[in-house]
C-alpha cells in the first residue's frame, strides 16, 4: 500500500473527518484490521485565516507549498489538500513536487457525471463560490455551475468560518442553508456540492430532494481508492 500525504488543520474538523473516511475506506477495502498508510501534516488554521483576511495570496501558497514539499520529503506518494479554498494554489502545489495532487474538484466532478447531472449548486467559502478556480474545474467536466445570491454567500461564508470551523453545528443555521439550497433548487439546480469540507456536519443527504455531493468524502475516498489500485 503507498502511503498518502494530507495537509491537514484546515480545519481540525475537515482532518479529523478525512482521517476517519480514509481509514474507515482501507478496511472496507482489505477488511481484517487494515488502515491506512499516511502522513498529516497540520498547518496552524488560524494563520491562514489571517492572511485570509489581510488578503496575502501568496503567503497562503507559500504555506501549502512548504507543507506539501515536506509531505514529500517524509515518504508520501501522493497529496491531497484537506479543504477545498486552498485548491485556489493547487497548480503551484503541484508544480513543486513531484508526485500527484488528487484535486478535489476532479473527483467531485468524477461522480456528477456520473450521476448524470449536468447543472449544480455550489456551496462553499464565498472565495470558492465567487472565484473561477472551482467553477472552471467543474466546467471543464461540462458541468454548469450555480452560486447563492449575495446576501446568501455571507450568511455561508460566515457560517464556515464563525461556527462550523469552531466545530459549532446551529440548528438556525441549517434551516437557513435549507432555504438556500431549495432558492439553488428553484433556479434548476440538479444537484447540490458541498464546496466545503466541513459543510458536511450541517448538510445531511436527507436534507435536500436533490443529490448532495459532499467533497470531503468523495476526496478521501478517491485517495485510498488511489493508493490501493497505484
Amino acid at each position: 500500500m503507498k502511503t498518502i500525504g494530507l495537509i491537514g488543520g484546515l480545519t481540525c474538523e475537515s482532518s479529523a473527518e478525512y482521517y476517519r473516511i480514509i481509514n474507515e475506506r482501507v478496511r472496507q477495502k482489505l477488511g481484517g484490521s487494515h488502515s491506512a498508510k499516511s502522513i498529516m501534516l497540520s498547518v496552524d488554521f488560524y494563520e491562514i485565516e489571517q492572511l485570509v483576511k489581510e488578503g496575502k495570496w501568496s503567503g497562503i501558497g507559500d504555506v501549502l507549498i512548504d507543507a506539501a514539499q515536506r509531505l514529500e520529503m517524509a515518504g508520501a506518494d501522493l497529496l491531497i489538500i484537506c479543504a477545498n479554498t486552498p485548491h485556489r494554489f493547487a497548480s503551484q502545489i503541484q508544480e513543486s513536487i513531484k508526485i500527484p495532487l488528487i484535486h478535489i474538484a476532479d473527483k467531485a466532478a468524477e461522480k456528477i457525471v456520473a450521476a448524470g447531472i449536468q447543472k449544480v449548486g455550489l456551496l462553499g467559502t464565498k472565495i470558492t463560490m465567487e472565484e473561477s478556480f472551482y467553477k472552471d474545474r467543474l466546467k471543464a467536466y461540462n458541468i454548469q455551475t450555480l452560486i447563492p445570491n449575495e446576501p446568501d454567500r455571507i450568511t455561508i461564508n460566515e457560517t464556515i468560518f464563525k461556527e462550523l470551523s469552531m466545530g459549532i453545528v446551529n440548528p438556525i443555521s441549517k434551516e437557513k442553508f435549507k432555504q438556500i439550497i431549495e432558492e439553488l433548487q428553484r433556479q434548476g439546480a440538479q444537484g447540490i456540492v458541498l464546496g466545503c469540507t466541513e459543510l458536511w456536519m450541517l448538510v445531511k443527504p436527507e436534507d435536500c430532494s436533490i443529490p448532495v455531493f459532499d467533497t470531503a468524502q468523495i476526496h478521501a475516498e478517491a485517495a485510498v481508492d488511489y493508493v490501493l489500485q497505484n
